[in-house]
C-alpha cells in the first residue's frame, strides 16, 4: 500500500485545482458554460496544457482537441494506461462534472512521479474534448474519435443551434479539419475514470466510493409534431390541429409508460420548442427531445417500440405529421471485472466504505468500455445534485478517491 505521506500536496491541490479549472467559463451564479470549441473551452484546454507541462509531463493535442499529458514508461513496447475525463460542460453546469476526473488523474500522476519517478508502463492523463452533447447533437466526440467510433465524416452535417457546423467550430478553435488525422489509438492497455456520482446513492448510504459495474444505455431523439397554425380566438377547439396540445399528450404518455415499464428505466423530455411561439397563435409545429436510459438493452427496445407505435397511431388517427429522429444511441456497457476488483480491494485495504452500483449517467468510460478494459469509480455528489451550479463534492471524498486512484495506477504501471 502507498503510504499517505504526500497528504499535504493533495490537501493543497485537489480542491483548488478543481476551482481553478472551473474558472474558465464560469457563470455569474457559479455554474459553468464551457461548450465544445467555444473560447472558454479553448482557454481551459490551453491552461491545462500549461499546467501539465509545468508538472513535467509531455503534452500534445490530437486532431479533435483531446489533450494528453504523458509520463513515459521505461518498458519498451508496453501499452499506455489512460486516465482522465472530459473538459466540456452542459449549459450552466456544475464545477465537478468531468473536471474532477481530470484533476484527480493529474494529481495522482504527479504524486507518483514525485515519489517514484517514471513508471514501467506509460501513463497518460487525458482531458477529453467533448462528452456532453450540449452544443452539437452528438455525444462522446472526444472518446469516440480515440476508439474509432467516429471519424471526421460523422461531423459533416452537424450544426449547433446557431447554424455553426462542427467542422467550422473545430477550425475556429484551432483544429483545422484539413489537417485531420485519425486520433484512434491502438496502444491502450486500459482506461480509468474517476467521477462524481451525479446521483444520490452514495450520499444517502454514506459510502465514500462506488465501483461501477454497468453504465446504462442511452437513446436520444428529436420528435417533431406538425399540425396547423391558426388564430387563437377564431378557431373553435373542435377544428384545431394544435401541435402543442398533441405534443403535451405525447409527453405525458412518455412519463406514464416509463413508470409502468421498469423501476430503473428513466425517460426525460428536457427541451421543447413551439412554433410560432406567440401567445395568440395556435402552435403549428412542436419539436421536443426524448432521453431514455436503462442498463438492459431489451428494456430500452421494448419501451421505445411501445412509445413510438402509440405516437404513430395517434398522429395518424388525428391527422398530424410525426417525425422521429434518433441522434444518439449508446448501448449499456459492463465495466472490466478485473479492474473493478482491483479498485474494490484497494478501497477495502484502506478501510474506505464502498459499494457496487450502476451508472444512470453516461460517461466516456462506456465508449472506452467497448474498446479496452475500463473502470469507472464514483465519489459522492451532495444530495445527488449535478448538471447544476449547486453541484458539490466534499474535499475529503475527493482526496480519498485520488488516494485509491493513485494506488491503482501504481499497481498497474509501476
Amino acid at each position: 500500500m502507498i503510504e499517505s505521506q504526500d497528504r499535504q500536496l493533495i490537501e493543497e491541490d485537489s480542491e483548488q485545482l478543481v476551482k481553478w479549472l472551473a474558472s474558465f467559463g464560469q457563470t455569474d451564479n457559479g455554474g459553468i458554460n464551457r461548450l465544445l470549441y467555444t473560447p472558454a473551452w479553448v482557454e481551459a484546454q490551453q491552461a491545462l496544457q500549461a499546467k501539465m507541462k509545468k508538472d513535467g509531463l509531455s503534452t500534445y493535442f490530437d486532431s479533435v482537441g483531446n489533450l494528453f499529458g504523458r509520463l513515459e514508461g521505461s518498458k519498451i513496447g508496453s501499452k499506455t494506461i489512460l486516465t482522465g475525463s472530459h473538459i466540456d460542460s452542459v449549459v450552466n453546469g456544475g464545477i465537478y462534472d468531468g473536471v474532477f476526473g481530470i484533476i484527480a488523474s493529474l494529481v495522482a500522476v504527479q504524486k507518483l512521479k514525485q515519489r517514484y519517478g517514471n513508471p514501467k508502463k506509460t501513463i497518460e492523463v487525458v482531458s477529453l474534448c467533448e462528452e456532453e452533447g450540449s452544443r452539437f447533437p452528438l455525444t462522446f466526440w472526444g472518446s469516440g474519435n480515440i476508439t474509432g467510433k467516429y471519424t471526421l465524416k460523422d461531423a459533416e452535417a452537424i450544426v449547433d443551434s446557431n447554424g455553426i457546423s462542427l467542422l467550422e467550430a473545430m477550425k475556429d478553435a484551432g483544429f483545422d479539419p484539413e489537417s485531420y488525422h485519425s486520433p484512434r489509438r491502438k496502444d491502450l492497455e486500459c482506461f480509468l475514470e474517476l467521477h462524481v456520482e451525479q446521483g444520490i446513492i452514495l450520499d444517502k448510504t454514506g459510502d465514500t466510493l462506488g465501483t461501477v459495474s454497468h453504465i446504462v444505455g442511452q437513446r436520444r431523439f428529436n420528435i417533431r409534431v406538425s399540425g396547423e397554425s391558426n388564430h387563437a380566438g377564431t378557431t373553435p377547439m373542435r377544428f384545431r390541429k394544435d401541435a402543442l396540445q398533441m405534443a403535451s399528450e405525447f409527453i405525458s404518455y412518455i412519463a406514464e409508460k416509463a413508470k409502468k415499464t421498469d423501476p430503473d428505466l428513466v425517460a426525460t423530455v428536457g427541451k421543447i420548442n413551439a412554433n410560432p411561439n406567440v401567445p395568440n397563435v395556435i402552435a403549428g409545429d412542436v419539436l421536443f427531445t426524448l432521453d431514455v436510459r436503462h442498463y438492459q438493452e431489451e428494456v430500452l427496445d421494448a419501451y421505445c417500440q411501445a412509445v413510438f407505435q402509440h405516437f404513430e397511431s395517434v398522429a395518424k388517427d388525428q391527422d398530424f405529421q410525426l417525425t422521429i429522429n434518433q441522434w444518439m444511441e449508446a448501448e449499456p456497457v459492463e465495466m472490466d471485472s478485473r479492474l473493478m476488483k482491483l479498485f474494490e480491494q484497494t478501497a477495502q485495504s484502506r478501510n474506505i466504505p464502498h459499494q457496487t452500483l450502476f451508472s444512470g449517467a453516461g460517461h466516456d468510460a462506456q465508449v472506452f468500455g467497448t474498446y479496452c478494459p475500463t473502470s469507472l469509480l464514483f465519489i459522492p455528489s451532495l444530495e445527488g445534485i449535478s448538471h447544476s451550479p449547486r453541484e458539490f463534492s466534499k474535499k475529503q471524498d475527493m482526496d480519498l478517491g485520488i488516494d485509491v486512484l493513485t494506488e491503482v495506477l501504481y499497481k498497474l504501471a509501476y
